[in-house]
C-alpha cells in the first residue's frame, strides 16, 4: 500500500527540484513565492494544532461537573461596560490568547452590546483568566489592558490585544500602548512593575472556586442597585452563539419587575 506525502514534505522535494534541476529552473521571483507559500502552509498547520489543542481543552470544560451553587462576585473594581446599575450583568471569564474568546469578541459580544448593553439593560464585566499552560503571553496581555486602563484607555487596548493575538509578546505591547498614544514610559514602567498582577491572580483564583476551567465563561446574575456583589444564578461555557445568549439574558429580564 502506498503512503500519501504530507503536504509540507512535499512542498519541500519540489523546491529543491527547482533549485537543483535544469527542467524546474524558474525566475528567482518565482521561487521567493513558493517559499512564502510553504511559509504560510507551515504557520497554518501550526495554527491548526493550536486550534485543536484549545478545542481539547473546551469539550474537557463542557464535561466538568457544574459550577458551584451560591456563586457570589466582588466586581466593584472590574472594567465594564454599560449602566452601572443595570438589571442584568454578564461577567465574561477570558484570555487574551484564547482563539475562542477572539471569537467571542468579534462575532458574539458586538451583538450582545448593541441590543443589551447600549440600551442599559445588560451590564457587561470582563474578568482575566489567563491559562499560563497554554498561553504564555496572556497574563502580561492582561497587565498591559490593566496598564493601558490607569490612563483611561482600557477598552481600546483590550480590542487591540484581541485583534493582535499573534503579537502579544513583551516586545510587542508597547508598540500597542504607541499606537493608542499612552504615556508609554509610564505604561512600560507599570508593565515592568507588575502592579496589576495581584488583581489577575485574584481574578483566577474567584474563577477556579466558580468552577471555570476553560475561556472563556460567562456567569449571569441579577443586579441590586448600590450592590457591588452579583449572584450568579446562570453560565455559559465556551464561545456560543447570540442566541444562547439572547435566551439567557432575555429570561432574566423577564424576572425583573
Amino acid at each position: 500500500m502506498t503512503k500519501r506525502v504530507p503536504g509540507i514534505v512535499l512542498a519541500g522535494i519540489v523546491l529543491t527540484l527547482f533549485h537543483t534541476h535544469p527542467a524546474f529552473s524558474q525566475s528567482s521571483e518565482e521561487l521567493n513565492a513558493l517559499r512564502n507559500e510553504i511559509e504560510a502552509l507551515k504557520q497554518s498547520h501550526s495554527a491548526l494544532q493550536k486550534e485543536l489543542q484549545e478545542l481539547k481543552s473546551l469539550l474537557q470544560s463542557r464535561q466538568a461537573p457544574p459550577a458551584p451553587q451560591n456563586v457570589v462576585f466582588s466586581i466593584a473594581d472590574d472594567p465594564f461596560k454599560g449602566e452601572k446599575g443595570a438589571k442584568v450583568t454578564l461577567i465574561e471569564f477570558s484570555d487574551y490568547q484564547c482563539p475562542f474568546c477572539a471569537r467571542h469578541f468579534r462575532e458574539t459580544l458586538p451583538q450582545i452590546e448593541r441590543d443589551y448593553v447600549v440600551n442599559g439593560r445588560v451590564k457587561y464585566v470582563f474578568r482575566s483568566f489567563p491559562i499560563e499552560s497554554i498561553h504564555p503571553h496572556a497574563f502580561k496581555a492582561q497587565e498591559a489592558a490593566s496598564c493601558a486602563g490607569d490612563q483611561g484607555k482600557y477598552w481600546e487596548m483590550h480590542n487591540r490585544l484581541f485583534g493582535n493575538q499573534n503579537a502579544l509578546g513583551l516586545t510587542e505591547l508597547p508598540q500597542h500602548a504607541q499606537a493608542l498614544g499612552l504615556d508609554l514610559p509610564r505604561f512600560q514602567q507599570c508593565l515592568d512593575s507588575g502592579k496589576h498582577a495581584g488583581k489577575i491572580r485574584s481574578d483566577l483564583a474567584d474563577g477556579q472556586k466558580a468552577g471555570v476551567q476553560g475561556t472563556p465563561t460567562f456567569f449571569l446574575g441579577l443586579t441590586e442597585p448600590n450592590d457591588p456583589k452579583v449572584k450568579a444564578v446562570r453560565i455559559i461555557r465556551g464561545a456560543q452563539p447570540y442566541t444562547v445568549f439572547k435566551e439567557a439574558i432575555d429570561s432574566l429580564l423577564s424576572t425583573q419587575k
